[in-house]
């Protein structure tokens, strides 16, 4: 073949010359080919570091804000028990009666007593609605308190507390500025805030009553939505016949994963608390409502993930006398487990961040000391939030960004663990 035919391309019986790679055309057309690319990528670049910066933004304003929340003022008080107390013994308030004598003893009294002959009028401006609670706490704690002069250290106000952290108004900055030249005044580690319950008084109010609220919820909802959707994906994967109602069931899951969560909050209210008249505000009606919502996820997430374990594990497996429950159990399900655990995190990070189901079915309610049971009246996380950040009390502002950490720490964990189950089971082939 000579060099001019080498030369010539043959396309649909067309004589057609070859590119000239190096013509002042092509190099154009490279050249803007690769600006497209580069552009493409400075793009993607460019939504990534928006992401985070958006994301940074974010912790920071949190973290800023939240981290005075796990701190809290303190003043000292001089209280006179046996003078105050009519000389009641550490005896009297020991014991399984311990509480009954101490309220007889009108804690509040005594407390107010003693702040104004200390501080005189300004003592209940000083001072925490809810310190002679502290006080209490303490002579449970040791009863032989009462029996002597004590000087504690108890929770300041909310102005004084806000005035402490670089804030609060002029007349509660001033009064801020005598209490330190008395030394009458310090900043301490709050673990009333991650003991406590809700309170009026922002000074005494906690998110360990919400906290084990979201715990024992988020205990139902997997206990329910997990077992429930992988064997619902077993089943429409491995043994669903392909027909009509299989293909509707397929449908109504994949709509049920998109429908707003506050219809899921409706049926609750509808399905758990009119027609089985379980009881409101409870952890059990919210873990079964969020079950409910989280089920959908599950079960996508786990066709899914059985769908793309390779057909020669299960030909292997029938090959060597396997049934098909076994295959399904001792080959099919394991593979597919980390796809499965994938879609779980997704399905109860989104739960565990649900408010209005949960609104709906009364978890909003004033909660003031944690649930004993599934069926107590209970509180969540994000539930608190949401009250606490509608107060008016200017106190309530650092302990809503408190717990959004503890609710972001709480979702970390929770995604550890999953994320630790699931690389455990990996399999790669």
């Amino acid at each position: 073949m000579s060099a001019d035919n080498a030369s010539v391309f043959h396309v649909d019986g067309a004589r057609t010359a070859p590119t000239d790679w190096t013509s002042g055309a092509m190099q154009k057309r490279i050249a803007k080919r690769y600006a497209a690319e580069r552009r493409f990528k400075y793009l993607g670049l460019a939504a990534v570091v928006l992401s985070a910066s958006f994301l940074a933004f974010l912790l920071y304003v949190m973290v800023g804000n939240g981290l005075s929340g796990f701190q809290r003022t303190e003043a000292q008080l001089t209280i006179d028990f046996p003078a105050l107390t009519g000389g009641t013994s550490a005896a009297a308030i020991s014991g399984p009666t311990a509480e009954t004598v101490i309220a007889s003893l009108d804690l509040p009294g005594v407390v107010g007593v003693a702040l104004e002959a200390e501080y005189g009028t300004d003592g209940k401006t000083i001072f925490s609605s809810g310190a002679w609670q502290v006080v209490q706490q303490k002579l449970l704690a040791d009863p032989s308190l009462i029996e002597q002069k004590q000087t504690m250290w108890l929770p300041a106000s909310s102005d004084i507390d806000i005035a402490a952290k670089e804030g609060g108004t002029g007349e509660a900055r001033a009064l801020l500025g005598q209490l330190r030249q008395k030394d009458v005044v310090r900043t301490s580690f709050n673990s009333s805030f991650l003991t406590g319950s809700d309170a009026t008084d922002p000074a005494q109010a906690g998110i360990w009553s919400a906290f084990k609220g979201s715990l024992m919820t988020m205990l139902i909802t997997v206990v329910l939505a997990f077992p429930i959707g992988v064997f619902a994906a077993l089943y429409l994967e491995e043994y669903a016949p392909k027909n009509r109602w299989t293909d509707l069931i397929e449908v109504s899951i994949n709509n049920l994963a998109a429908v707003p969560s506050i219809i899921f909050g409706l049926l609750g209210l509808v399905v758990f608390l009119n027609w089985f008249a379980m009881p409101r505000s409870a952890a059990i009606v919210g873990g079964l409502t969020l079950a409910l919502m989280t089920m959908p996820i599950i079960v996508i997430a786990g066709r899914n993930a059985i769908k793309s374990v390779p057909p020669s594990i299960r030909e292997a497996a029938l090959g060597i006398g396997a049934s098909p429950v076994q295959v399904v159990f001792h080959h099919v399900l394991p593979l597919a487990l980390p796809g499965i655990l994938t879609g779980t995190i997704i399905g109860m990070a989104r739960a565990l961040g649900e408010t209005a189901p949960l609104l709906l079915i009364g978890m909003r309610a004033f909660i003031p000391t944690a649930p004993g049971g599934f069926t107590d009246p209970a509180t969540v996380l994000p539930v608190q939030i949401f009250l606490w950040s509608d107060e008016i009390n200017r106190g309530f502002v650092e302990k809503t960004s408190a717990a959004i950490i503890v609710l972001l720490l709480f979702l970390l964990s929770m995604n550890a663990v999953a994320i630790y189950l699931r690389n455990k089971f990996e399999t790669r082939w």
